[in-house]
């Protein structure tokens, strides 16, 4: 049995791990979209094969999101979660030594692979070692480190790709592999996994089963939940830069601006990991996503600079607020032994909205589509999913008990 301070700094571990890990991803998924605004002025690319970035990079986070939430039920978090970090790291590095836009597409699918596979699981591991009355702050907190990595990859976009172009940002990004090295020593696993190692099902059994009269109904509102959230996050935010130059700054300034916007990303994390142990996770998804459907609004038919950019820190504010919440209410609605590979289709889905989101961006910017037309779209988009949380969605928030002398220990140590 492990001592209290021994948990202690083994949630610390798994927390730091999975942080570090959310931090390099997103600072991938931030960077892509700087690289392309550079790459449709450096190779001249068209807006629909600015778009293909996105999309490739979505379908293979679709792949790698259902094979590891799947494996991680049967194989164990930390395990999957080590493969995911590494894929993507290698695949990182490689892709900056691309020589033809082709080349750079494939080497995006494999980053996607890994960056789709370890995000289910990594909020997966987190949800699983703190107590139920924690979960929906802890995994919200996680996925704060997002915005962290959205921050680095604007700022390397501002401060070092002018100096040494977009190839040494995807240098820096091949560094969690060295993370990867370190998951191996002995970073400890779900214990709710190794709990319940008799329930195990196979793969199949296990999907299936989140359409049981048991799941069905949540399994239906999150899939759209997620498919409408990433729809949006990755139409809108992987165009941010290119919007910017497209309306007339420079590239260099279009950087800066979307770095200022970018800042808003961390307290709206925090924001929301207070608010969904206060007042609960359908009340955040829902006034979030609606004030979310405003700001985009606000961005997309903006006509001066400083109402561009109030709308884009609200934009980034609200959103972000409602990526991290929907992580930690996917969690929620699983039992453990499905609850990897319910994150892991859930995020599937999503990913198919963030295969159409860029693309279709891509296709009604080069057939001169306005962006108020655009982010009108993006508004709908955000009202559905809020819609379909209010209707069909329930309150998972779990209250805090009435201390026992062992939950004041965990309390102590977390």
């Amino acid at each position: 049995m492990k001592s209290t301070g021994e948990n202690k700094v083994s949630f610390r571990r798994i927390f730091i791990v999975s942080g570090f890990s959310w931090i390099f991803d997103a600072m991938d998924v931030g960077l892509i979209s700087f690289i392309a605004a550079a790459l449709i002025l450096e190779w001249g690319l068209t807006p629909q094969e600015a778009g293909l970035l996105g999309t490739v990079n979505a379908i293979g986070m679709f792949v790698g999101a259902i094979v590891a939430g799947t494996l991680a039920d049967r194989m164990g978090r930390n395990k999957i979660l080590m493969f995911t970090v590494l894929l993507f790291s290698v695949a990182s590095g490689l892709s900056a030594l691309a020589t033809s836009f082709t080349i750079f597409l494939i080497f995006r699918f494999f980053i996607g692979l890994g960056l789709g596979g370890e995000l289910p699981v990594a909020s997966t591991l987190v949800a699983e070692n703190v107590p139920d009355y924690k979960r929906g702050k802890m995994v919200v907190l996680l996925e704060s480190f997002w915005a962290v990595g959205w921050i680095l990859s604007a700022t390397i976009a501002y401060f070092i790709m002018p100096l040494w172009g977009w190839r040494s940002a995807l240098i820096i990004g091949a560094l969690p592999a060295l993370l990867a090295i370190y998951m191996r020593k002995g970073l400890p696993d779900s214990p709710q996994f190794h709990s319940t190692s008799k329930k195990r099902t196979s793969i199949i059994e296990s999907i299936k089963m989140l359409w049981s009269p048991k799941y069905a109904r949540d399994t239906s509102m999150l899939w759209i939940l997620w498919f409408f959230v990433m729809f949006s996050y990755h139409g809108m935010f992987l165009w941010l830069p290119s919007v910017m130059v497209l309306k007339g700054f420079t590239l260099i300034k279009s950087f800066g601006y979307v770095l200022l916007m970018t800042l808003t990303q961390l307290p709206g994390f925090f924001s929301a990991a207070w608010l969904v142990e206060k007042v609960g996770r359908k009340f955040v998804l829902v006034t979030y996503l609606s004030l979310a459907a405003v700001s985009a609004i606000i961005f997309g038919t903006a006509t001066s600079l400083p109402m561009l950019i109030a709308g884009g820190m609200a934009l980034s504010f609200f959103y972000l607020g409602v990526t991290g919440t929907t992580y930690a209410y996917t969690t929620d609605h699983y039992d453990s032994h499905v609850r990897a590979t319910g994150s892991g289709l859930a995020n599937a889905a999503g990913r198919i909205g963030a295969i159409i989101g860029p693309l279709l961006v891509g296709f009604l910017i080069a057939n001169k589509v306005s962006f108020n037309t655009i982010f009108i779209m993006f508004f709908v988009a955000c009202i559905i999913a809020a819609l379909n949380v209010l209707l069909l969605g329930r309150e998972t928030r779990v209250k805090v008990p009435e201390e026992t002398q062992s939950e004041q220990v965990v309390e102590e140590a977390l």
